[in-house]
């Protein structure tokens, strides 16, 4: 049975959740076999630390397979997966609050430059220092490889506001990395 749910379509893995038991939890480890590496990628990206993306994760498939009744017309499973993600990920850095300060930025910079870690580590803190909306959008461009039209349905917004915010993101990465980049070309 597990070859055939392999070819399954998504619409169908879903219909599947409501089988009986065995069923529903062949087609949930399917849909989580295709989809948890790029649910936890985005949390990853989102979050500040690696178990704050964890617990994001995990609940993102509870919620997930707790909704499977209300949910009726399945019709791209990748877009709300990372729909609840997003959720529980702005519900979650809403109340925690947590913020890179420009004194870690600092302490960052001190180390040594020319190690690709280091050129890492400013790349996310350029992410964490971006405005909410701004890297929520980058993140599902340009890591998690979503069109215009899927951040959009998954952010409740516009393709031309997507567009706005993803060419912000990147002007405001540009302006945050410049002085770094141009120490590392010394």
């Amino acid at each position: 049975m597990d070859t055939k749910l392999e070819q399954l379509g998504d619409t169908e893995l879903f219909a599947l959740l409501n089988s009986d038991k065995k069923t529903a939890g062949k087609a949930f480890e399917e849909i989580y076999a295709r989809y948890g590496q790029r649910v936890y990628a985005y949390c990853r990206r989102v979050l500040s630390t690696k178990e704050e993306a964890e617990d994001m994760f995990q609940e993102t498939f509870i919620n997930f397979y707790n909704s499977r009744k209300d949910e009726k017309n399945m019709t791209n499973l990748s877009a709300y997966l990372v729909k609840i993600a997003r959720n529980l990920c702005l519900n979650y850095r809403r109340f925690e609050k947590k913020k890179l300060h420009f004194e870690d930025m600092a302490e960052i910079s001190q180390e040594n430059r020319y190690d690709r870690d280091e050129l890492l580590n400013l790349i996310k803190m350029a992410l964490e220092l971006l405005p909410e909306e701004y890297r929520e959008m980058f993140v599902l461009r340009e890591y998690n490889g979503m069109s215009y039209t899927e951040i959009a349905e998954v952010t409740d917004t516009s393709v031309q506001l997507v567009k706005t915010r993803l060419h912000r993101a990147k002007e405001k990465i540009r302006q945050i990395l410049a002085p770094y980049l141009a120490e590392l070309s010394k």
